[in-house]
């Protein structure tokens, strides 16, 4: 009896992805082809981020191959791919069309390690990777230019006046910090903010990103509603630290992206513990599972614990963050696995609800 297509099909239709828990592998477009002849059988398998943990694409391929050969294959050949999943923007918010994803970096309050978190998230994306941008939507207190130091090539502009993203380890970066003086303060208001993220969005060339990463500003002002207005955002990563008195604001925060339509990708608590170098004896100096139990009251990931170290805050403070100063430090894995987390819930949330507006999820 010779092997049927709808036999290998039906056997994908129970396998469950590893790392998005999606059981159905051609419904939710991680299977991109099923061709049979004869015992064989060919599979195109589509990774949907260029962050997909190696350990868990060796899983799923074992997994698929044990189906189909359960179906009756007696040779399998996978044919694996990255094409990086995404939703085309509707016509009012198509400022960024080269732009797939655009992933926001929160908090409730100030002073969490928000920009820290950010930074260390862009950068361990583009180490996977993923082409990355960074936007310092922090007006008033940018930190991007602090954290990432002197830019391998400086924001410029094009014949036709658009706006040249300043390079720094290999991230696409834009900050009002390099268009003003250190000790300036910026003294807008909220109509001036907004022009100014219609600027830096519509007007820089940003070329092709699979994720531009938004240090936003602490609380629930004038930017998060802007950025929401202007252009589609794939989901949120709040940043809290373990006490009550930070948790009480995120919750704020994450309220906030709740009445605008913006998904909540996990948790991350920062300053969750310090491990004395020496004896390795652990202080939870902040208390401790604050992010943790939060994460599990509205039902999101804890996408991880980082700890309170000098060489992270070194890092920020030196201009070359952890992540690209010490890359295979316990720390900077710590991140990886943060970004990793990150983009797999932005791919999930797009395979698994298609549609919005009945445009259908593209992965190109």
């Amino acid at each position: 009896m010779s092997l049927q297509q709808s036999d290998v099909e039906n056997a994908l239709g129970t396998v469950e992805d590893p790392a998005m828990n999606l059981v159905g592998l051609i419904k939710h477009r991680i299977v991109n082809k099923v061709e049979v002849d004869g015992k064989t059988a060919l599979i195109g398998v589509t990774w949907p981020t260029p962050c997909y943990p190696e350990p868990l694409k060796k899983e799923l391929l074992g997994r698929i191959k044990k189906a189909v050969n359960g179906a009756g294959a007696e040779n399998v050949t996978i044919m694996p791919e990255t094409e990086t999943a995404w939703l085309p923007p509707p016509s009012d918010k198509a400022l960024l069309p080269g732009v797939k994803n655009v992933i926001a970096v929160a908090a409730g309050k100030g002073g969490v390690g928000k920009s820290t978190v950010a930074t260390n998230l862009a950068l361990s994306l583009k180490a996977q990777g993923a082409s990355v941008g960074i936007l310092d939507t922090d007006i008033f207190g940018p930190s991007i230019p602090q954290m990432l130091g002197d830019p391998d090539l400086p924001p410029g502009t094009t014949e036709d006046k658009k706006i040249i993203p300043a390079e720094h380890h290999g991230l696409k970066v834009i900050s009002v910090g390099f268009f003003t003086e250190k000790k300036e303060a910026v003294v807008w208001r909220g109509p001036m903010v907004h022009r100014l993220l219609q600027q830096f969005l519509g007007d820089v060339e940003w070329g092709e990103l699979d994720y531009l990463v938004c240090d936003m500003p602490p609380g629930t002002g004038d930017v998060q509603l802007s950025l929401s207005q202007l252009i589609p955002i794939s989901g949120a990563v709040m940043v809290t630290t373990p006490q009550e008195v930070s948790l009480i604001d995120v919750v704020k925060g994450i309220s906030m992206f709740e009445k605008v339509d913006i998904p909540v990708l996990g948790i991350v608590e920062n300053m969750s513990f310090h491990e004395c170098r020496n004896c390795g004896h652990r202080d939870e100096i902040f208390s401790h599972g604050g992010g943790s139990r939060l994460a599990k009251e509205i039902g999101v990931p804890l996408l991880g614990e980082l700890p309170i170290d000098t060489r992270i805050r070194y890092g920020g403070d030196s201009g070359v963050p952890i992540v690209a100063s010490a890359p295979d430090s316990v720390h900077a894995r710590h991140f990886g696995d943060i970004a990793s987390k990150a983009s797999l819930e932005v791919a999930k949330r797009i395979l698994v609800k298609p549609k919005r507006n009945k445009r259908l999820a593209i992965i190109k």
